[in-house]
């Protein structure tokens, strides 16, 4: 990994990327009147709130109920969803993939693994926006003055939602589906970090074993699909954090992980100021992860403040599915 890629996502993994824990923790470390805008480092990132993360239990039915997929060995009851009828006759082959996994110990964990895509191919000139929309208490809004901006501007972007936050906003998803500026990608069914072993981040609890892997991917993957007459083409987990194990169920399941390499508004923390600068210094080939789910926040005026003075000097962007082929 190079020097330039490593420190990029130190950078990341000091910021919450929690985009759904509430736009009152952008205030947190706020620049001072007339400082100039910096690139923050480790130390100087927002933290997680303390307060609790919603369980994924709670989140609200993705589906009208349907009889539920067996059950994997070792996975509790509450691992297997009430999957949408479009997924019924998929659901046993998905689930056969997984159960291959039971018992595999992962031997990396973060960001940065195996299997993750965390930038463009080499040689790539465009950037890749991508935005995820979190769902659930505190993470359920819809920064419709983000997604203004980049349709004046004819930005594309690739837009993560989690299950909860099309329940949320059934008519916004329709206008985002219908728009071909944008991709639809899955954010995950509870938005929660992809692990066999039940590792957490940023206080959120991941999956415990191969069978919510598949539940957390399948889940979500079956309500777009019943919506967009297609499966998605990219997953990205709650918090982005994976195990190797689980990224190799995903790719069983012909589902592509989507990383970042340039964390541009810190989980919807980062002040205006701070975000301008992340996305001013973000390189071509790089793809940059922010939330569209936090209208209060930095995120709109940050790039806002960025974007034209970049269209100006002939930088492009791009969908993910438009990049990498």
């Amino acid at each position: 990994m190079s020097l330039s890629r490593r420190r990029l996502l130190l950078v990341a993994a000091g910021a919450a990327l929690a985009g759904c824990q509430g736009a009152a923790r952008r205030g947190a470390h706020p620049l001072p009147a007339g400082e100039p805008s910096v690139t923050p480092t480790p130390a100087s990132l927002p933290m997680p709130s303390a307060r609790p993360f919603e369980s994924p239990s709670a989140s609200p039915a993705a589906s009208p109920p349907a009889p539920a997929a067996p059950a994997l060995p070792g996975a509790s009851a509450s691992a297997s969803p009430k999957l949408a009828p479009a997924a019924q006759e998929a659901a046993p082959a998905g689930r056969s993939v997984a159960a291959r996994y039971v018992g595999v110990e992962p031997t990396a964990w973060g960001l940065d693994v195996p299997g993750v895509i965390t930038a463009l191919p080499d040689g790539a000139r465009a950037t890749a926006l991508t935005f995820d929309a979190c769902g659930g208490a505190g993470g359920s809004g819809y920064d419709a003055a983000l997604v203004e901006l980049l349709r004046t501007h004819g930005v594309p972007a690739t837009l993560f939602l989690n299950a909860r936050w099309i329940d949320a906003n059934p008519a916004e998803f329709e206008q985002l589906a219908a728009d071909p500026l944008f991709e639809i990608a899955n954010h995950g069914t509870a938005h929660r970090p992809l692990s066999v072993t039940g590792r957490s981040a940023y206080g959120i609890a991941g999956t415990r074993d191969p069978g919510e892997v598949y539940d957390e991917i399948a889940g979500n993957t079956a309500k777009l699909t019943a919506l967009l007459g297609r499966p998605p083409r990219f997953f990205r987990s709650g918090t982005a954090h994976y195990d190797d194990v689980a990224t190799r169920i995903a790719a069983d399941l012909h589902t592509r992980v989507a990383g970042f390499t340039v964390n541009a508004d810190g989980g919807a923390t980062f002040t205006a100021a701070q975000v301008r600068a992340e996305v001013a210094a973000a390189p071509p080939g790089a793809i940059l992860i922010a939330h569209m789910n936090h209208p209060a926040s930095g995120t709109a005026p940050g790039f806002a403040a960025a974007l034209p003075p970049l269209l100006a000097a002939g930088r492009t962007f791009t969908r993910l599915s438009d990049a990498l082929r």
